[in-house]
């Protein structure tokens, strides 16, 4: 506790500065129209109602729901519910900061790269707009899977499982997850930890798709293959739209410039995230099953890695793209750096971060979308080409060898210090 006292307390007010600069208030963004209906039924006592009303992504709203009665306790209102019910969020991107920083600092990193990543975890750019815009449960998606992957790297099955099965009920994408989580497992344990993962995800979310009458299974199904009506300069369809009538947003501002994406693209784009995660992963353990340690066929560091990778494949293949996407993959990135032997600040999240920034939120100021676009993959398919490289080498196989060890050594350090 002493150890951590001080992480902990930058990790909090960290987190407090975030929630201050970026829950000011609901209106206009996507809370107010997809998650307050839901949480307003909940806080007057009407559960089923909650159910009913619940979005696509309503097994983050179950999740999170017991924070919405946290207000209750001092006569908080409508605004009050809304920070709370992020708060669990921001709570879980404190803790990963503070475990990840506990571990280097067991491995004499130094205070900069320790402090550089806890900033990563607790208070950059993309977790402020990620709260701006209604969407805590990005962050909390992508720490339950970080931590699922560092768990299972540990040989920790069943809180990886049930991490793992929080993120998969908190938003669909974490899917891309289950990979990285089994391969870092002992064969005989990724079965079971599969049936947990399960388990979890269907008791969140089986209420809502018996109360909710098909509506929930109906948006779900709508997320899994939309029409072609949100299409983003930042993936990499972009240019297999055209230009035509002006495009207009959500609330009805134009978007001048805008290309209208292909009605095909829309219903194959969140299918084919999930089918290029199974392809990846299955290629990735055709790749390393020959060269295994006590059955784990990835080191933790390398599941984290794969993990990355996916994370950026679904933000390139995604037509939905947006500025709070890249979260989980700057996350999963961050982990994989920072878990690796070279002691350095982990310049490829902090860059990823600055990219991603100048991506969506400066350049759509100073240039055309078709500009934006060029930008985007400018960047973000050479990254994901080295991620490639670095994950599926030639050479990999007998690293990962040498990293499985080192890494079931770790545990009998203490214990041979003493001896000697």
């Amino acid at each position: 506790m002493r150890e951590n006292a001080l992480c902990a307390f930058l990790a909090g007010a960290g987190s407090a500065a975030m929630a201050w600069l970026g829950l000011y208030g609901f209106a206009w963004n996507d809370y107010d129209n997809e998650a307050r209906p839901a949480f307003d039924a909940l806080v007057h006592g009407h559960a089923i109602e909650f159910l009913r009303l619940a979005p696509a992504y309503g097994g983050s709203l179950v999740e999170r729901a017991p924070f919405a009665f946290v207000p209750s306790l001092w006569g908080g209102g409508e605004l009050a519910v809304y920070r709370m019910v992020a708060l669990p969020c921001l709570l879980a991107a404190a803790a990963l900061g503070v475990w990840l920083v506990n571990r280097m600092r067991s491995e004499g990193r130094s205070s900069l790269s320790r402090a550089v990543t806890l900033g990563v975890c607790v208070a950059n750019p993309l977790t402020l707009r990620a709260l701006e815009l209604g969407h805590p449960e990005e962050l909390l998606g992508g720490c339950l899977c970080v931590a699922a992957v560092l768990l299972a790297g540990r040989d920790r099955p069943l809180p990886a499982a049930v991490l793992l099965g929080l993120a998969i009920a908190n938003k669909e994408w974490a899917l891309l997850a289950v990979g990285p989580v089994l391969l870092a497992l002992p064969a005989k344990r990724r079965l079971p930890c599969l049936a947990v993962a399960a388990g979890v995800a269907a008791a969140i979310l089986a209420p809502l798709a018996l109360v909710s009458s098909g509506g929930f299974v109906a948006s779900a199904r709508g997320i899994a293959a939309p029409a072609a009506t949100i299409f983003q300069p930042w993936q990499a369809w972009w240019f297999l739209g055209h230009h035509g009538a002006l495009v207009h947003g959500l609330f009805g501002a134009p978007k001048v410039g805008y290309r209208v994406g292909p009605s095909w693209v829309g219903v194959v784009s969140h299918p084919l995230i999930l089918f290029m995660g199974l392809v990846l992963t299955v290629a990735l353990w055709l790749r390393r099953r020959r060269h295994t340690v006590s059955g784990a066929l990835l080191s933790e560091r390398d599941a984290l890695l794969a993990l990355a990778l996916l994370l950026l494949m679904r933000c390139l293949l995604d037509t939905w793209d947006t500025v709070y996407y890249p979260l989980p993959f700057i996350l999963a990135l961050l982990a994989w750096e920072v878990r690796g032997t070279a002691g350095r600040p982990p310049v490829l999240a902090l860059s990823s971060i600055v990219l991603a920034w100048i991506s969506f939120q400066w350049l759509p100021t100073h240039i055309s979308p078709d500009a934006q676009a060029v930008f985007f993959l400018a960047w973000s398919l050479p990254l994901a080409a080295l991620l490639a490289v670095v994950s599926y080498a030639p050479g990999r196989a007998l690293i990962d060898k040498r990293e499985l060890l080192r890494q079931a050594r770790e545990p009998l350090a203490p214990a041979l210090a003493n001896q000697r």
